[in-house]
């Protein structure tokens, strides 16, 4: 029963819940890149490639146009995790790092600068 109780606090501790709604809203996200690529840039650039198509490209034996595609949405969804990340660190207060605590030999001069006082 402890393995379970602990599954449990694992699974509905907030950080794996951030992470389970990412991880949904990124395969959104990848699937609205694959839309954009696929059906709105590469038949704009079709014309222009070779053999009329980014996936009937070939080099050699190897069929290189779904590559390419992949390397795209790749490119894509870095670069707009690269602005959110941007914007986000933007937003962010930047605090003033607080004094450091004074070391062994500064609370000891304190203390003598203390006790010449009195």
């Amino acid at each position: 029963m402890g393995m379970l109780k602990e599954f449990k606090e694992f699974a509905l501790k907030g950080n794996v819940i951030d992470l389970a709604v990412g991880v949904v809203i990124g395969a959104a996200f990848g699937g609205i890149v694959s839309s954009i690529v696929d059906d709105i840039l590469m038949p704009v650039l079709n014309p222009l490639l070779p053999e009329g198509g980014w996936q009937s490209m070939m080099l050699g034996s190897l069929a290189i146009g779904k590559f390419l595609s992949a390397v795209v949405k790749f490119i894509i969804i870095a670069f707009a995790l690269f602005l959110i990340v941007k914007a986000i660190n933007s937003f962010r207060k930047k605090e003033p790092a607080a004094p450091a605590a004074p070391t062994t030999t500064e609370k000891l001069l304190m203390e003598i600068r203390d006790a010449l006082k009195r």
